[in-house]
């Protein structure tokens, strides 16, 4: 008597699973945290799950998570009011209307910006912002949207009637001799050190914290809050905080000088790398094409002194603040270590598939923990 073959079990990554039983990724991670699901894991510690595991659902479960999907807003009637000149891409500034405005804030301008297509542009600004709100970091809004057949972000003006924001090499120039304000990249005059002192104070006067931010008791100082906007492009890989990419808002009536929100955050998270480029860094076992040695290759427009010939990486900009300001960096790591897998997770399973494939947000979420563990890595050696 012959006995049958024993059919090997098959093993699903979680993005399969997740198709398979029409749920979100993060439902299946949430199943593995309770026991519900039980996974078998690789030698590169990432997780399968063993088709006998699968929970099939109803297709009411199917329907719940298409409508949990970030919106792309339409606002194709609309007519623009001006051009926007700052930066690369095409940008135009709205007078928004009541049936598209999708913000709680007074402003009714909103600016769209146009994605290059392919780039990932547009996830990547809707994804930081997300990001940024899980820290309680002031940041600049952003939804996805499309206008004429393009597709893009669209942001809400984050200064007030009558202010006006100043951007860092408008800034910098005012202060530095020859300080080459045209130059985006290879500043050497745009370090760690002067930027710091900037947003501290100009002509004897603090610098204030961001308008409408709700001060969480720890900070007097808008360096402090700068310091968070490094450990944000640490952890996102965010490597175009050149000096347009931050700057100060101007209020004339009374005087004040507030730190502008963190904004423009559309070249991080390795957003323009291709599927099949990502599918192998995640499983190669090539320490030099790894996800490891990724993350570490990501460059700040930051230098630590004028003298330098290469930037510092995004993780050294962020240990340059730390160093000046330690108790800040304690508070926005402290921060950063609250946020769960399964928060990132959730943010990421709202982004439209035709925006972020699968393999794309797995490989979003790697890069996400990885730049923590090393961000969380670096409070040991802050004095305090």
């Amino acid at each position: 008597m012959s006995m049958e073959e024993v059919k090997p079990v098959e093993l699903l990554t979680v993005s399969e699973a997740a198709r398979r039983m029409h749920v979100s990724r993060q439902t299946i991670y949430t199943w593995i945290h309770e026991g519900r699901v039980k996974p078998v894991f690789t030698p590169g510690g990432r997780h399968r799950i063993p088709e006998d595991q699968l929970i099939i659902q109803n297709n009411g479960a199917l329907e719940k998570q298409t409508a949990n999907i970030f919106p792309i807003h339409d606002i194709s009637e609309l007519e623009p009011i001006r051009i926007e000149q700052m930066g690369t891409k095409e940008k135009y500034w709205f007078s928004g209307r009541d049936k598209y405005w999708y913000w709680n804030t007074e402003g009714k301008e909103f600016l769209f910006k146009a994605g290059r297509e392919g780039s990932g542009e547009n996830w990547a600004e809707k994804v930081a912002d997300e990001l940024c709100a899980l820290l309680e970091l002031p940041h600049a809004r952003y939804d996805l949207a499309k206008y004429r057949g393009v597709r893009g972000a669209i942001s809400p003006n984050f200064v007030p009637n009558g202010a006006w924001l100043r951007h860092g090499n408008e800034i910098l120039a005012s202060y530095i001799s020859d300080y080459e304000k045209s130059r985006r990249y290879h500043q050497r005059k745009h370090t760690v050190r002067i930027v710091l002192a900037v947003v501290t104070k100009i002509a004897k006067k603090n610098i204030q914290l961001p308008i409408g931010w709700t001060n969480p008791g720890e900070f007097d100082c808008a360096a402090d809050v700068f310091t968070g906007y490094l450990m944000l492009d640490a952890w996102i890989a965010n490597q175009d905080r050149h000096h347009e990419n931050w700057g100060l808002i101007i209020v004339p009536d009374d005087g004040i000088i507030h730190l502008a929100p963190t904004f423009d955050h559309a070249s991080s998270l390795g957003r323009n790398e291709l599927d099949h480029v990502r599918e192998e860094r995640l499983k190669t076992k090539d320490v030099g094409r790894g996800m490891e040695r990724f993350v570490e290759r990501a460059r700040s427009a930051f230098y630590r002194t004028p003298s330098d010939i290469k930037p510092l990486s995004t993780l050294e900009a962020f240990n340059e603040a730390a160093s000046r300001r330690p108790d800040a960096a304690r508070f926005w790591i402290n921060r950063l270590e609250q946020i769960s897998f399964l928060n990132i997770t959730g943010i990421l399973d709202k982004v439209p598939s035709d925006e972020l494939s699968d393999v794309g947000k797995e490989f979003t979420q790697k890069l996400l923990e990885l730049n923590k563990q090393r961000i969380v890595s670096l409070k040991v050696s802050l004095k305090g």
